[in-house]
This record gives structure tokens, sequence and C-alpha cells, in this order.
């Protein structure tokens, strides 16, 4: 059995359920009759015999579509805004490494065709030295 309790005023029921409503709206939840059951310290049954009116409104509260116009948060927009960033980093440093990698490889092919060239020419190349002061 449960034990008895003292008869709740209807506006103080409505307080809650308005209270909690709105709560679940900012954690973007759907409000239940058993959740406010609990808080007034009532069964899901007893509250349904006692209350009727309110548990019909929040049912038809509950059942109500979620507001799509709102579209995703700062946050969510921080967090797409981020990710982007990450991928975007990561294709540069990829193309980053690979023209480091073609530089090396024209640097050694210079370098090849230049001792090639002097082979075919018999020339030497003298390179200067740099004045001492």
């Amino acid at each position: 059995m449960t034990a008895n309790t003292c008869d709740l005023p209807e506006a103080l029921v409505r307080k809650r359920m308005m209270e909690m409503i709105e709560s679940c709206q900012q954690a973007n939840t759907r409000p239940s009759v058993l959740k406010l059951a609990r808080q007034l310290g009532l069964s899901n049954t007893t509250f349904r015999r006692r209350f009727p009116d309110i548990a019909s409104e929040l049912g038809r509260v509950r059942s109500a579509p979620a507001d799509p116009a709102e579209g995703p948060t700062a946050h969510d927009k921080l967090v797409a805004r981020n990710a982007k960033l990450r991928r975007r980093n990561r294709e540069l440093a990829t193309d980053l490494a690979l023209a480091i990698a073609q530089l090396q490889q024209l640097a050694l092919t210079n370098e090849q065709l230049r001792t090639a060239l002097e082979a075919a020419s018999c020339v030497t190349n003298i390179q200067t030295k740099q004045r001492l002061n």
C-alpha cells in the first residue's frame, strides 16, 4: 500500500508541470507524466487518477513535434567548423609533404644532369671563393 499523502493543489501541480516543460525544452528532451509524478512524490497511477486533465495535457505536449526551425546551435556550428579546419589542415600537410618530395627529386635530377653535362663537354665548373676582408 502507498502511504497517505496530503492532497496537492492543482495550481502547484500545474506550476511544477510548466517548470518541467521549460527544463525539458532547454535540455531538448520530452516531458513525461511519470517524471512529474515522481517529482511530486506520487505514483504514476495515483497521479493519473487525481489529475487526469494534467496527464492528458502532458501527453499532448509530449506528442507534439519538435520545433525544427531552430537549426544547429552555436556549439554545433563550431564543432563542424573545427572538423572542417582539421580536414583542410591534413590535406595541406599531405600536399606539403608531396611538394617537398618533388623538390628533393628535382634537386637530385638537376645534379645528375649537371654532372652529365660537364662530363659530355669536358668542362668543369670553377666556383669562385669569396674574398675575406
